[in-house]
This record gives C-alpha cells, structure tokens and sequence, in this order.
C-alpha cells in the first residue's frame, strides 16, 4: 500500500489539493478528487457517498435504462463507510481512497459476506478470504461496494460467446446505446463505472478485458505489467497474460486506483506537457477495419503531433498477425492447468475443470441457454503445462510478441510508446452469432505481459472510441503521462445517455 507521503506526491503531482476539491452533492461524473475534498471538509460523509451510489444503481442499474453492471452488492458497506467515518474524525484521513465507494469485477475473490463466481453458476459460493489485491484495497480504505457482471468464465468458455452475460448476472447493456454490447470480460465494471455506479472499478484482463470495455464504454482503463499487481485470488484463464487493473472515468482516478493496486505511486505522471517530446509510434497495421474508427484516431495522432509528440508513421508490428492461433493454444493448457489448481485451493463444489463442465451439461437450459463450452472441451483435452508441446508454445509465443513484436519495433525506431485504436464502436448485443468484434490492438501488449493504457478519443455515431498507448514492460508512468496530456487537451469523456438504441 502506498505511504502517506506517497499518497501526497500524488495529489501535488495531480496538482490538485483534496482539500480545496468542490463539495459534490451528485455522483454523477464525480472523481475521486472531487468526493475526497467533499469528505475532508465534511460537507460529506462516506455513509452519505455510500447511500447516493445504492440510489444510483437502484435507479439506473436495476431499473429505469437497467443496465444490470452490477451483479451483487456488499451488505456491509454502509457499516464499513460508517467505521471509515469514525476513523477519520479520530486518527484522520488514510489516503485518497479512504471512504471512497468502488465496484470489483465478479472473479475477484472477497473474504467476506459476497459471492466470487465469475459469473457461473457452478462456482457461486464465498471465498474463504481476500484476494491480495482486495487486500490492499482495503488497506487504502477504499469500500467496496460490490461486484460487477462479467462475460462468464472471463470469455473462456466459448468462442461463439456473447459478452456481457453470465448465466449468474445475465446480460450487462452498454450506457450509451441499450441494445449495443459492453464488450468483454469487464463488461460490469465498464458500463458500472461508465455510468456512475461507482467512483472507479477494478477488471481483469487476459487479452482485451480491461481495454476493450474501458473504450466501448467511453472511460479510461489501465492494463498494467503482468505481475505488478498480485495476482492471488483472481479466478485465473492464464498465470502467463492475467492481470487486474482500474477502470475509471479519468487518467487521474485510474492513476490513484492503480497506485493503491500496485502499492506504488504514480502522481509524477500526472502532466498535461506530458507528450512534449514524446517519440510515439503509430501501429498502422492496426487500423482499416473502420473507415470512421480510422476518422477518430487519426485525429487523435494529429492533436498528440500538436501537443509536442514526434510521431513516427507508420511503426508496424512485424509478428503482429502471427499471435492469435498460438496464443489461444497456449491459453487452453494454462486454463486447465491454473483453474484446477484455483478450485482445488478454493475448496468450491467443483474441483475442476471436468467438474465445471459436466455441471454445466446438466444445467444447460440455465448456464447454455445462448452459447456452448467448446473452448472448455478443447482445455480439457489438453495435457500438462509440464509437456514439451506446451514449453516450447510458450516460448515460440514470447519470442513473437516480445523479441519480434513489440521490443522490436520499439528499439528499432527508439520509440516511447505506440499508439493505435483500442477496438471499434460497440456492436449489438446477438444471442445468435455471438460477438461482432471487427478490430483492435489488445493482443500484443496482452501476450508479451507489456502495459497498456487506453483513453477517449471520440465517437462513431454516438459510440465511443478510445485509443490505446501501449509500450516496453514496467513504463506505466510513460503511459499514463501520455494519456493525462492527450486527456487533458481534448476532454472526449462524454457521460451514457442511456439511448435504447443508435440513431444512424
């Protein structure tokens, strides 16, 4: 957890003082800094904030647009935000998170009065204890609120899935348009966080998880290193690509959120001249799957031009379209492998993969209603993560997206980060072919383990579109200071109107 003082650099480097922050009567589009100055003057309590979120999720979430993000809410909150408001008053304030009402995404394990389940029906149970995560959360004092709806399994268990839906939650709907899709696996905490259901949230991502649901539903989403923040306690597909990481509707909140994640500090990122001098690389390769996606970014990389940075066009991939096929084979050994070493520790009903499969053959009519588990079939018929066939996966896998992927590209035109579009516009929620993705940039910073930071960048007929800043291992901050700068110049965050559909 980061220090006191640690916790201050950052609001020096936000350049904002929590304590001059504006009181904040609604909470919708609040920031963090904005809620933690009203906390500190008192013109508001975390009781109070706790009770404004259960209102807005009563009136948005579970009725009125319904876009059902949240799929349980945490007993005792009120009772923890009234013990923080104690706390405060006696010893004074932990940090900028302290009393601040967040959501988690559902395979996020809670020791407390919550169910983990990563939305299955088959894993729907307490956990015994605290994700390590959670952990420093709660050391923050941050409250959690509850947990959000997920794509089941974290889209690992179909390739004809629809995202958004799990048979425990059912089927989360995008803000700005109902009848479009939140994208996936964080699709709760995307839509949750979009719509103001809280004031950040945390996703996981294995490949597009965190990023691709932050851009579809117009907010900021940070996937960090893979192993900077613990990994513990998270329902696994892959120990190798896995990662939580925060989902918020500006740079600087996701920046706080990461910092207490990752136990680390990164207020010093927090500058609008941030791409001054940047050397950034465009992945051209990335784009023509939309001409008005291409319409967005391309804007984008002229305001990041004009803000400073050299951009070096085009700054292809060169294994870029050689990851996907090794990849879901290495993914297939590893879930297998990392989800029956999860249940067996977890102590569920289902102890296994097998277990997980044969349930949901027998409740097919609740858990299969749309889509099947063909991508749990084919894990299961995997072996071991110890075999020859498996290593040698791996490290033909890393070689591709590290040494002749992105490492490559950016040693060879000394670049700082890449950019290109996070994904397309969402597409409409389809029970019969599944998802529609058409493009995006995910994959690469996924398989090599590598930061990646996405941001708004506009919209396509009202949807939004982010773009990603993407880059070598270990430089959240380079990302983030990029982000902030691009963010504070342009402010493309625009709040769901929760429209029943697209208006074309």
């Amino acid at each position: 957890m980061p220090s006191r003082r640690e916790f201050i650099q950052w609001t020096a480097g936000a350049t904002l003082a929590l304590q001059n922050a504006p009181a904040q009567d609604s909470v919708e589009e609040a920031t963090i800094v904005q809620l933690q100055g009203a906390l500190a003057s008192g013109q508001l309590a975390s009781v109070q904030l706790v009770e404004k979120y259960l209102a807005r999720i009563r009136a948005v979430d579970k009725s009125g647009p319904n876009i059902n993000a949240v799929i349980e809410l945490n007993p005792e909150a009120e009772s923890i935000a009234a013990a923080l408001d104690r706390e405060r008053k006696e010893k004074g304030s932990r940090g900028p998170l302290h009393g601040i009402p967040i959501l988690i995404k559902d395979n996020i394990d809670t020791g407390d009065k919550m169910m983990t389940s990563a939305g299955s029906l088959a894993l729907a149970s307490r956990a015994s204890k605290d994700a390590d995560l959670v952990t420093r959360l709660r050391a923050s004092g941050a409250i959690l609120l509850g947990k959000t709806n997920l794509s089941e399994w974290a889209n690992f268990r179909s390739t004809h899935s629809t995202s958004g839906w799990s048979g425990r939650g059912g089927q989360t709907r995008n803000p700005y348009a109902l009848d479009r899709n939140p994208s996936g696996s964080s699709s709760g905490t995307g839509a949750g966080v979009s719509a103001s259901l809280c004031a950040a949230g945390v996703g996981t991502e294995t490949d597009g998880s965190i990023v691709s649901p932050s851009s579809i539903n117009g907010i900021v989403g940070i996937k960090p290193t893979v192993g900077l923040i613990p990994g513990a306690g998270i329902v696994p597909v892959s120990h190798r690509q896995d990662t939580a990481g925060p989902m918020a509707r500006t740079v600087a909140d996701a920046a706080l959120l990461l910092g207490a994640l990752a136990g680390a500090s990164y207020g010093q990122a927090l500058d609008a001249n941030g791409l001054r001098g940047a050397r950034i690389g465009v992945a051209r390769q990335v784009f023509g799957f939309n001409d008005e996606v291409d319409r967005v970014i391309n804007a984008a990389i002229d305001i990041i031009k004009r803000l400073g940075a050299e951009i070096v066009d085009p700054a292809n991939l060169p294994s870029f379209s050689k990851l996907g096929e090794p990849e879901n084979e290495c993914l297939l050994y590893e879930f297998k492998a990392d989800l029956n070493a999860y249940l067996e520790a977890r102590g569920a009903e289902v102890k296994s993969l097998k277990d997980v499969i044969e349930f949901n053959d027998r409740n097919r009519d609740r858990e299969m209603p749309w889509f099947g588990q063909d991508q749990m079939i084919k894990a299961e018929a995997k072996g071991p993560i110890t075999s020859r066939t498996y290593r040698d996966l791996v490290g033909k896998l890393n070689h591709l997206a590290k040494q002749e992927g992105i490492d490559a590209v950016m040693t060879k035109l000394a670049l700082d980060a890449i950019v290109a579009p996070t994904d397309g516009p969402a597409w409409p929620t389809d029970y019969v072919d599944g998802d529609h993705f058409i493009g995006g940039c995910s994959t690469p910073a996924a398989v090599a383990g590598y930061p990646h930071v996405t941001v708004p960048a506009g919209f396509v007929r009202g949807l939004p579109i982010g773009i990603s800043f993407f880059g070598s291992p270990r430089t959240e901050v380079k990302l983030i200071k990029y982000a902030y700068a691009f963010e504070q110049a342009t402010e493309f965050r625009r709040q769901p109107g929760f429209k029943p559909t697209v208006r074309l």
